[in-house]
């Protein structure tokens, strides 16, 4: 698969920084810019030349996407870009969050979201805004200067940065690392059923479940009593623990119908040009 503009970027980031100070690495520096200068306009050049139709045609392209947006030539506004990007995991976060707001760019370049809905406030909301809702904002909109979220617990005392593509980042600038986790290919589980389906990924006990052609993915646990799940009844969207006839919604984010302060634990799930993935924690696996 071709790498895109901010891969490419990484990898140049991580070139310079390997090289000492010195001579020889401000040559280098000079060197690169100089390079996405020269290419920068004569890609403005380029794009003055071709009609809104074929410009977009070729933002839609991931590696020349990347490449307007580094030089500041895509055709469609950030705000768009955003939205179309919240649309995509929006199916996932309607159900197991409740549902994203995009409030907008701030005029330091932050993209302002709002949680909503029936997990607004829940722990595991945490890790869904971290690896889908700015995941998918970074891979739209490299351009802004990070992601902040109203509804999220613990809050976080800072905002988490994105990824710009360019260079000279800031002093002391480190690209996020995936919030404790990592996206673990889910194998093929075949038709979906009625019934729950646990698969151990990389040592967890992830438990699938499907209502109405929508994938669930969760940990094996019940939040009551702690058993697995795997011989629990589902019957549309409440799943039955066997083992203490606790029932969640598997829905909405696995919330205790019993006793609404109680939540299965969510794992987020992306289907891209990767497969279907899921977002497996490193705590749990450690």
């Amino acid at each position: 698969m071709t790498d895109t503009a901010g891969d490419v970027g990484d990898r140049i980031e991580k070139l310079l920084g390997e090289l000492p100070d010195g001579r020889g690495k401000q040559v280098a520096e000079e060197l690169v810019r100089l390079v996405v200068g020269m290419y920068g306009e004569g890609l403005e050049r380029v794009a003055a030349l071709l009609d809104e139709d074929t410009l977009l045609q070729l933002a839609g392209d991931d590696l020349v996407g990347s490449l307007l947006l580094l030089h500041d030539l895509h055709p469609v506004d950030v705000d768009t870009r955003i939205q179309r990007a919240l649309d995509e995991v929006r199916p996932y976060l309607g159900s197991h969050a409740g549902g994203v707001e995009y409030l907008g760019v701030d005029e330091d370049g932050m993209a302002k979201l709002r949680l909503e809905g029936n997990c607004q406030g829940c722990p595991s909301s945490t890790l869904t805004v971290k690896m889908a809702i700015e995941g998918a904002i970074a891979r739209a909109a490299p351009e802004i200067a990070g992601v902040e979220v109203e509804g999220i617990t613990p809050p976080e005392p800072d905002p988490v940065p994105l990824l710009q593509v360019g260079m000279g980042p800031p002093d002391g600038w480190h690209a996020p690392e995936p919030a404790g986790a990592r996206w673990s290919a889910v194998p093929e589980l075949g038709p979906p059923t009625g019934r729950p389906l646990t698969v151990p990924i990389d040592g967890v006990d992830v438990l699938f479940c499907s209502v109405r052609g929508t994938l669930y993915a969760y940990r094996d646990a019940c939040a009551a009593c702690g058993s697995g799940l795997a011989e629990s009844v589902l019957d549309g969207s409440v799943l039955t623990c066997s083992g203490c006839g606790a029932k969640f919604d598997v829905r909405l984010a696995g919330k205790g119908l019993d006793d609404g302060g109680r939540h299965l634990d969510p794992l987020p799930l992306l289907s891209d040009s990767q497969g279907v993935r899921v977002a497996v924690p490193a705590a749990v696996t450690s």
